[in-house]
């Protein structure tokens, strides 16, 4: 395949702004499927967690050919939880299509991938998505995103940026957003002229950097790059550099190009292409495979450091080994090592001091993805509170701060900001557009912890909020968790109605009736500030004794529904979080009431 004829681009932008949307209707309006074709919608979402959230968690790869062109796309988680997968697919494209919603405008995310794309220096085309929306304002949007790029000191050329207007859920994009048209085709021929070219020399030294891996039930390890020099062919040899480690030599068994969202086999591939190679079962993310006449490694993007850890134990809670099928410390050690070859961003470590291991990744919700991908794989284990990665420098205490964006109406403004000036956020700015206020501020990560579902209590379900990683700055003080105690089972139990009627003037339970419970289990928050310990199944007293008004019926307020980001964020440093394929349950470390008292060290 000719390099000239190859454009390789990435699609970042925030969360929500239609990138996996508009690959869609790339892939249907460049002719790859017949008209009469049943075409799964978000078809690059593969993973059941993305199509349940409406988000892309992982980046992948496809492609389609256009007027002789074949165009390879990356589509790109949107949260910037997930920003080490946008890191490391960025050294793959030689350019970008930066969405913007036309009514939002560029969001932190936004900021946050278009550093990481300026800093390859990558060249940029803005799309300003959305244009259908009665809300639309691109003029302002376009406006934005330039005020973003002085902001970021871009380089002058890269002010001059193209411009595309587009609505990815109609399918159409115009050069002009007051004349419409029928399809993406001027978005298709402005690829072809504002992204150049791959350059490399296929007569050169053999390069591929590696910055995604797959697996096939057949194949094993499939390792995904871009060709940047040489040719490849089935079965040459090669080995694999890594800054002054090169390996034993190997060979390629398979080649793969990208067509859509499928892989295709091909006997060679050259500069210029991305594809996906099969043979080199111990090949990581970062490596280099190259030639083993004159190995050359490439190297490979500095990663931004994780912010936030927690603790994976082996469950031992009463009822553990009865609902999962891999539950000792060795299924959990082999498949968080095994998370970490497809999540550079995640960092996997033994406890020193009990059997467990610390995972630190990039926030909250990367780390409650990846409990939720092993609980449906049918693992079991406990996890403890996040916390947050703390930096020592020049004798003073460092911790990561996050920006945090908030849209919400006026009128609940002010119980927020009151909330946030409790987790130490600072006010940097505030903005009055028709109908809402956008404020800007500076929040420790770990005042973010829990905030959300206090936040869309306090908005009514109406506010937008979105952070992104700031940078490191002094210790901010203490950041109380939660104000309110746990009411605690005394027993191993099963609820009855009667004693969960009497317990809810106590304050809001999370169990039903009929539930199976063990003594430490947390079954409901106190309305006090101490935690208190209940029983659950506390039967109603018989008598032969007949009395009116004695045999009222039962009628229980429905329980609080705990989410897994719920129970993550809720708990405090004498809790733990228990994670099953059928149940997420919350629990004290100490299960006896005499070892809390006493305050036994938990084993």
């Amino acid at each position: 395949m000719d390099s000239n004829k190859i454009r390789n681009i990435a699609i970042i932008a925030h969360v929500d702004h239609g990138k996996t949307t508009l690959v869609d209707q790339m892939f249907k309006q460049s002719g790859m499927f017949r008209d009469n074709q049943q075409i799964a919608e978000r078809l690059m979402d593969s993973m059941d967690l993305e199509k349940e959230r409406g988000i892309t968690i992982s980046s992948k790869n496809g492609a389609f050919d256009y007027n002789g062109y074949h165009i390879n796309l990356v589509d790109t988680p949107g949260h910037a939880d997930f920003s080490g997968q946008v890191e490391r697919i960025l050294k793959m494209v030689d350019g970008a299509l930066l969405l913007v919603d036309a009514a939002e405008g560029p969001m932190p995310q936004t900021y946050y991938v278009l550093k990481k794309a300026l800093q390859l220096s990558l060249p940029i085309i803005v799309v300003i998505n959305k244009i259908d929306k009665p809300a639309a304002r691109c003029e302002w949007a376009v406006d934005q995103v330039l005020e973003l790029l002085i902001k970021l000191d871009a380089p002058e050329e890269s002010l001059d940026f193209p411009v595309i207007y587009a609505s990815a859920k109609e399918g159409f994009a115009t050069n002009d957003h007051t004349k419409l048209t029928q399809d993406l085709k001027p978005l298709f021929d402005l690829i072809i002229k504002a992204i150049p070219a791959p350059v490399g020399e296929k007569n050169d030294t053999l390069q591929l950097l590696v910055s995604t891996l797959s697996y096939s039930p057949f194949l094993g390890r499939l390792a995904i790059g871009k060709i940047s020099s040489g040719m490849m062919n089935v079965n040459q040899e090669v080995v694999i550099a890594y800054h002054d480690f090169v390996s034993p030599i190997s060979r390629i068994s398979k080649i793969y190009n990208f067509k859509g969202n499928q892989m295709v086999e091909s006997p060679s591939a050259q500069a210029g292409e991305i594809v996906a190679v099969s043979g080199l079962d111990s090949i990581q993310i970062g490596e280099t495979i190259t030639s083993p006449s004159n190995p050359q490694p490439l190297p490979f993007l500095d990663l931004d450091p994780p912010t936030i850890s927690m603790n994976f134990i082996p469950n031992d809670s009463p009822f553990s080994g009865k609902e999962g099928k891999f539950v000792t410390s060795r299924h959990l050690r082999e498949r968080l090592f095994k998370e970490t070859l497809n999540d550079v961003a995640l960092k996997v470590e033994e406890l020193t001091d009990g059997i467990g291991y610390k995972v630190s990744g990039r926030g909250e919700l990367h780390l409650s993805i990846l409990i939720e991908k092993m609980r449906r794989e049918g693992y079991e284990f406990q996890v403890t509170r996040p916390e947050v990665i703390l930096h020592r420098e020049n004798g003073q205490t460092l911790e990561p701060f996050e920006e945090l964006t908030i849209d919400v109406d006026e009128e609940y403004l002010g119980s927020i900001m009151e909330n946030l000036g409790k987790r130490r956020a600072i006010l940097q700015e505030m903005e009055h557009h028709p109908g809402l206020v956008r404020v800007i501020y500076h929040i420790p990560t770990r005042g973010l912890l829990g905030f959300k579902a206090e936040f869309m209590t306090e908005s009514r379900g109406m506010g937008i909020m979105n952070y992104v990683f700031h940078q490191y700055a002094p210790f901010a003080g203490e950041i109380r968790n939660r104000k309110n105690g746990v009411l605690i089972s005394m027993a191993n139990c099963t609820t009855v109605a009667y004693a969960l009627f009497n317990l809810q003037d106590r304050g809001k339970l999370f169990i039903k009736p009929q539930q199976v419970v063990y003594e430490g289990q947390i079954v409901g928050e106190n309305a006090r500030d101490n935690d208190l310990t209940v029983n659950p199944a506390k039967g109603k007293k018989l008598t032969n004794i007949r009395a009116a008004g004695s045999d009222e019926n039962v009628i229980l307020t429905p329980s609080v529904e705990m989410s897994l980001e719920k129970c993550i964020s809720y708990i405090n440093d004498d809790e733990l979080v228990e994670i099953t394929p059928k149940e997420i349950r919350l629990r004290k470390k100490l299960l006896k009431e005499n070892e809390r008292k006493r305050g036994k060290s938990f084993s």
